[in-house]
Formats: structure tokens, C-alpha cells, sequence
């Protein structure tokens, strides 16, 4: 679920979403659907507290914890942007965030050229069709609806079109079959 709280987002996801199956555009807030897994466009130190990581950590209060927590014990307090974890959010609904940096550091603004929503849209969905939870279940068994906000659009500064064609090029990568030779 692409979700947007502005239209020129909300426009450039419909190209997304055009001819995906499986993909689908909500103009709002990640907060205001079902899902089992939220996103969070994150730096790689796991701070959450500028633009959308902010909001999540209003609204699940542990949260922040848990993500520094994991981006400490699994890779060293830096998670390198093109890479992604879930971790609980401490609430039954949605019950895990999936934290894929965007900006290395808090307050970073992306060049216009920056490929990063592209490398974490790409980790968001390697993680749900290869991942585990740590009680060795895939992701994709335990979450069946990702709510995705723009990747980078916010504090990062990538323009909605630059975001929904990188987000795109990575769904295609990953679902699409390799050529067999």
C-alpha cells in the first residue's frame, strides 16, 4: 500500500501502482489503514526523530528502542542504506515496522541524482519475500500489507516522480523472473 498525505505523491504512486497486481495507492496517512507492517524511510543509526519516523515514534513509543536496539546488535550502529529489518512496534495493529534507510545521517538532503529510495524500496521488499522473523517465520507469513510512505521525500527532499520511478524499478526487479539462459 503506497500512501501519501500530499497529491503530488499520491499522483506519481498511480504510476506505480498502474499495472502492479498486488500494489495499491491510499491517500493518507500510513496510520490510517490495516496493515501488518509500516515503513520507515529511516537513517542508518535508527534515530527516529524528524518527518515520518517521528510519527511513528509518537505512535509507538518503544518503537525507537527497538530499532536502535537491532541496528546496534546486527550491524554495528550503522544500517547501510540498501539494507532493511523489522522490528515489533509494541501495538497489535501494525505490529511491525520495517526500518530502510533512506539518509545515512538525520537531516541528510539527498542530491537530486541520489538513487536511495530505490536501494530501500528494494530492501523493504527483499526483506518480505526472502526475510524471517526472529522466531524463524518469513515475513511474508506474518505480513500480508506493507504501508509505504514516500522514500526520501520528506526531509531527504527526493521529488515524488524521482521516488515512485525508483520504488517501481525495484518492484519489478523483485518480483520479476530472471531471463534462464
Amino acid at each position: 500500500m503506497l500512501c501519501a498525505v500530499d497529491e503530488p505523491l499520491a499522483t506519481a504512486w498511480l504510476g506505480v501502482a498502474d499495472g502492479r497486481s498486488g500494489v495499491e495507492v491510499h491517500r493518507g496517512s500510513v496510520l490510517d489503514i490495516v496493515a501488518e507492517a509500516v515503513v520507515s524511510p529511516a537513517n542508518s543509526s535508527g534515530w527516529m526523530r524528524t518527518g515520518m519516523d517521528a510519527v511513528y515514534a509518537r505512535a509507538f513509543p518503544n518503537v525507537e528502542a527497538h530499532v536502535r536496539s537491532a541496528v546496534l546488535a546486527l550491524h554495528g550502529g550503522e544500517l547501510p542504506v540498501g539494507e532493511a529489518l523489522v522490528v515489533p512496534t509494541g501495538e497489535p495493529q501494525p505490529e511491525w515496522l520495517i526500518s530502510a534507510p533512506t539518509l545515512r545521517s538525520a537531516g541528510e538532503h539527498l542530491p537530486a541524482d541520489t538513487v536511495h529510495p530505490y536501494l530501500a524500496a528494494r530492501a523493504v521488499l527483499r526483506l518480505w519475500r526472502d526475510g524471517r522473523l526472529d522466531d524463524g517465520r518469513p515475513v511474508r507469513a506474518a505480513v500480508r500489507t506493507i504501508a509505504m510512505p514516500g522514500l526520501g521525500t520528506g526531509v531527504g527532499g527526493v521529488a515524488p516522480e524521482t521516488c515512485a520511478r525508483q520504488v517501481a524499478a525495484a518492484w519489478d526487479e523483485v518480483f520479476s523472473s530472471l531471463p534462464r539462459r
